[in-house]
């Protein structure tokens, strides 16, 4: 993945509630015009092109087109498959973040200047470790709460040894809000990013908790009933 040469400027797909992170693996139903034009385009090329999530904000929506959260992230095309409607299925896996400089041209595709942004540890290797155990439990702990997980997804989370991968990997799948995983996107911090999630989800179960509390023994279709 490192060996991969990051271009100065490439598409980027804006999307209103998706924030990717490297080494992710993202499904996209390619269908716009503009898309299957940028689609013909980069597996022509290099077969890379960056996600970058909306941003809603009204100061970032005032007089803008699609005004898109300054840091995103580059993929690399892993599998397309074609439909007779022209529409395409793409597994896009992401390779490294990206600071988007500039806006070069809107059409027929937005594309951006980019420059590549690189990840420290922020700790040793035990307090890492410290880190990625407390996510960890945390996540099992809201999953018995009764927060839902891909399935699978704990013990592929156990397997993975990098700890940068490991926090990119458990934000992409598992934080489910969009404003903290941009949060995380934009963290370079790997031990920071860690303890952000963390936070996020001690705020989380605490909600869930609460909740609990207040709905006694009723069951979820009759909280009203309280």
């Amino acid at each position: 993945m490192d060996t991969l040469h990051v271009p100065e400027t490439m598409p980027v797909m804006t999307l209103p509630d998706t924030v990717f992170f490297p080494q992710a693996l993202l499904p996209l139903h390619i269908f716009e015009p503009r898309y299957r034009q940028m689609l013909r385009d980069v597996l022509a090329r290099d077969r890379l092109f960056a996600i970058a999530r909306l941003n809603q904000s009204p100061a970032a929506q005032a007089g803008a087109q699609e005004p898109a959260h300054p840091i995103a992230c580059v993929g690399i095309i892993r599998a397309c498959q074609k439909a007779e409607s022209e529409t395409s299925n793409l597994l896009l896996q992401g390779i490294c973040r990206v600071e988007i400089q500039s806006v070069v041209r809107e059409h027929p595709y937005r594309l951006i200047s980019v420059r590549p942004l690189t990840t420290t540890a922020g700790g040793s290797h035990s307090q890492l470790e410290v880190e990625r155990l407390e996510v960890m439990r945390l996540l099992n702990l809201r999953r018995r709460l009764g927060t839902p997980a891909p399935k699978g997804m704990t013990q592929f989370l156990e397997s993975i040894e990098d700890f940068d991968t490991f926090a990119d990997i458990a934000a992409f799948n598992l934080c489910e809000d969009g404003a903290c995983k941009q949060r995380l996107l934009e963290e370079l911090d790997t031990r920071r990013r860690l303890q952000l999630f963390a936070a996020q989800l001690k705020a989380e179960i605490e909600a869930q908790k609460l909740r609990r509390k207040l709905q006694g023994h009723l069951a979820d279709d009759h909280i009203a009933d309280n």
